[in-house]
């Protein structure tokens, strides 16, 4: 980093020229508040293992791949704070990310994150509106007047990757491991959208050299989705603004990209106050990656998971993108 680059401003970059930022440990209150503050203890996830487990698992399983969904910008802002202007519940996502056959952390990985708002809408596609097609998307504040009509039924226009529609970027960002393996990101709680439980989208690109100039070269080892349990999301639907989402809502059970295996589908674990979730969420994930793959998400998306019911047909054609 050289002496005129600051931390947490927000700099345009492709993937193959990314400014460079400092390695090393993230300070609560460089992420806002007190509220989010942990000990040197307090990592995220759980701590490595060398040894097997009663059930014979050596260190941390492979996290699920899924598909990149259609709305991934490539790494326009190198930057922890991803809110912007956008309402909702704080999250501060605190991710580690291992080898999964050794359990050594991976630093000087560029971990990618991006989710939509409130009302379901992601920035660079707001005239997709709340779950592709349909539009005009919702601006500014979400909408607080009865459901609109004509929503939308189906997969986005064209199935897999789409060209970004506007120049917003808020709830996107790019940010450094440190050492210890470790990034957090500083966001809200997404919303939902018709089709899709709520969810965050990752990736992680290795093997990259970062220097003043930016960071070369590498390749992306995993592309993945972070996933949250429904008594999460039912306390968030009574808070504003996502009391005004009024789109059909997927459950996690009903959800085709989520492939229902927990930790190692990208299940969160969260803490947060039970009385009051509106005071923010700790998310936290270690995953585990194979630094030598090749997982860019271009591939079919999964297959619908067991627990899927027939009955949920129409919402599977939403989600078959995996937006």
């Amino acid at each position: 980093m050289t002496g005129s680059q600051k931390p947490h401003s927000e700099q345009d970059l492709s993937r193959r020229k990314v400014v460079a930022v400092a390695a090393g440990g993230i300070a609560a209150a460089g992420l806002g508040g007190t509220a989010f503050a942990a000990g040197a203890g307090d990592g995220p996830g759980r701590p490595a293992r060398t040894g097997a487990d009663p059930d014979g698992e050596v260190c941390y399983r492979l996290t699920s791949e899924t598909v990149e969904g259609p709305y991934y910008i490539d790494a326009d802002k190198i930057r922890r704070d991803v809110t912007e202007d956008r309402a909702g519940i704080p999250l501060l996502l605190g991710l580690k990310v291992i080898d999964s056959e050794t359990c050594k952390p991976i630093r000087d990985a560029a971990v990618d994150i991006w989710h939509c708002d409130a009302a379901g809408v992601y920035s660079g596609y707001e005239d997709q509106g709340n779950g592709g097609g349909g539009g005009p998307a919702p601006t500014g504040e979400p909408p607080t007047g009865e459901p609109p009509t004509g929503a939308p039924t189906g997969a986005p226009p064209g199935g897999g990757h789409q060209e970004p529609t506007d120049d917003s970027r808020y709830l996107r960002g790019t940010w450094r491991t440190d050492r210890h393996g470790q990034v957090t990101f500083r966001t809200v709680f997404p919303g939902w959208y018709r089709g899709r439980c709520v969810h965050i989208h990752v990736k992680v690109h290795v093997d990259g050299e970062w220097t003043d100039a930016g960071y070369e070269g590498g390749h992306t080892c995993h592309t993945g989705q972070f996933f949250f349990d429904e008594e999460s999301v039912l306390a968030s639907a009574v808070v504003e603004p996502y009391a005004s989402n009024t789109a059909e809502r997927t459950t996690l059970t009903e959800d085709t990209i989520y492939d229902q295996s927990g930790t190692q589908g990208g299940l969160l674990k969260l803490r947060y106050d039970k009385r009051d979730i509106a005071r923010g969420v700790h998310g936290s994930i270690t995953v585990g990656v194979d630094p030598d793959a090749t997982e860019d998400g271009q591939g079919a998306p999964p297959q619908p998971s067991a627990s899927a019911s027939a009955s949920d047909s129409a919402s599977a054609s939403a989600s078959v993108s995996g937006g």
